[in-house]
């Protein structure tokens, strides 16, 4: 290999402090979600910045999550073959202060009472800025703890990318009931729900320490004193790997349908259409969440030995078949039907966060791995994702079916089916060797460490 054994591996200490950089990243993204789409704070955001009052104020700040959600696919095409030129580091040492501070800004906007239609407009465009910094941020973030880890272990690692996601989200909704709790719904809505927001701002500082104290990682310092660094990252990667984008576009269809209906739809949900009061549903949500938290490790751990492609299938068959039973479930309006129901699509929705950490990076090789990723992933999540929520709620009210949920997430399972017949097994293939043609494939997965 020449010069790429000049490299030497990291230790486990900075393996470590490369997981933790980026999952700060993802638990940044995910606390503005937690907090932006907690169905406490949904209706306010809605009712502050617009006019209207509260008609369909749950519905507007779904809306500007969709809107935000456009930016995304060009945050991925700007900073991911950036990312593949400059480094991983650099970029997402970028992305990490612009998500904060967008949050944070938020926290500080006048409202439409204030201000009049500018309120709304500048709403959105600090969201439009939150997903095109968002765009650049989860690819990149998968692809540094996808190259430091070891190969053995890499689904085990890779898990923190998604346990930085369910830690986040708890950590913005929990913060959202815990300032209702002390200052009171009138409170709340008076001023009390900027407080959530402004915490965003010294996550995002910490990460942005962590991210700039450490190198680049050792994938991709080989590839540059290898002379492999492309100089036109972007045409290589819509040249020659396009196929391998749409295959990915379709397992990220299924897996933004389930993450972002659960995440950012669900308490709403359970609020205005199953008449669950809205500390409840954000009690269920936190709960369900939590539980996640405490499996995604071991089901990571477990990837590197069985592989990967058995998670993701068992969760794309489970849509298929359980969430009519799950959404069926939450019809009886009882809190055990509803936490029921909540944890069955919670766990089927954990199988595919535990392994997409690790799955997703190992699709493309190093010389354009962070920027395809970046695209796929973004391209999708802007279609499907973003949408999700607000294309959701709108069908149930033109139906009048609770659902609705239920047969986007089928459909999706489904979709999501076809790409995972395909996709080969990565497991226990050295990072550096993945997504190459030439790729060894395991040949038994009780993998060596």
């Amino acid at each position: 290999m020449g010069e790429q054994g000049t490299v030497a591996a990291p230790d486990a200490a900075t393996v470590r402090k490369a997981v933790l950089a980026s999952a700060l990243g993802n638990a940044v993204e995910w606390f503005d979600f937690g907090v932006f789409s907690a169905g406490i704070i949904t209706p306010i955001v809605g009712t502050v910045f617009f006019p209207g009052g509260s008609d369909n104020a749950t519905l507007r700040s779904f809306a500007l999550i969709a809107a935000a959600f456009l930016a995304r696919p060009f945050g991925g095409l700007v900073f991911g073959p950036l990312g593949d030129r400059l480094g991983r580091r650099r970029v997402l040492a970028l992305t990490i202060i612009l998500m904060s501070g967008s949050t944070f800004v938020i926290g500080v906007l006048p409202g439409y009472a204030t201000i009049g239609f500018a309120a709304p407009l500048l709403l959105l465009a600090v969201r439009l800025v939150q997903g095109f910094s968002t765009g650049g941020e989860y690819g990149g973030a998968a692809t540094m703890i996808a190259e430091y880890a070891p190969t053995g272990r890499r689904g085990f690692y890779g898990s923190f990318l998604e346990l930085g996601t369910l830690a986040g989200y708890v950590g913005g909704a929990g913060l959202v009931l815990l300032v209702n709790l002390v200052a009171g719904d009138e409170t709340m809505r008076a001023w009390a729900w900027r407080i959530p927001f402004f915490a965003a701002l010294p996550l995002g500082i910490v990460g942005l320490y962590v991210r700039t104290h450490i190198e680049d990682t050792p994938a991709f310092r080989r590839m540059e004193r290898s002379g492999e660094r492309l100089k036109s990252p972007l045409r290589e990667t819509l040249a020659r790997y396009w196929p391998t984008i749409v295959m990915l576009v379709g397992i990220v269809f299924l897996l933004n349908v389930a993450d972002y209906t659960l995440l950012t739809f669900m308490p709403s949900y359970l609020t205005d259409f199953l008449d669950v009061g809205p500390v409840t549903s954000q009690l269920i949500t936190i709960g369900v969440e939590l539980c996640m938290i405490a499996v995604i490790t071991p089901l990571g751990a477990l990837s590197d030995r069985i592989g990967r492609r058995p998670l993701l299938r068992t969760a794309a068959v489970g849509f298929v078949v359980l969430s009519w039973p799950a959404f069926a479930l939450m019809q009886t309006r009882s809190a055990v039907g509803v936490a029921l129901g909540y944890a069955v699509i919670g766990g089927l929705l954990v199988l595919m966060l535990a392994v997409i950490g690790a799955t997703f990076p190992a699709m493309f090789p190093t010389k354009v791995r962070y920027g395809a990723f970046a695209i796929g992933y973004n391209v999708s999540t802007s279609l499907f994702g973003g949408t999700a929520a607000v294309l959701v709620g709108s069908l149930i009210d033109v139906t009048g079916s609770n659902y609705v949920p239920a047969y986007y997430l089928m459909l999706a399972g489904l979709v999501a089916l076809v790409p995972l017949a395909r996709i080969p097994e990565t497991a226990g293939v050295p990072i550096e060797q993945a997504g190459r043609p030439d790729a060894p494939r395991p040949t038994g997965l009780s993998l060596s460490r």
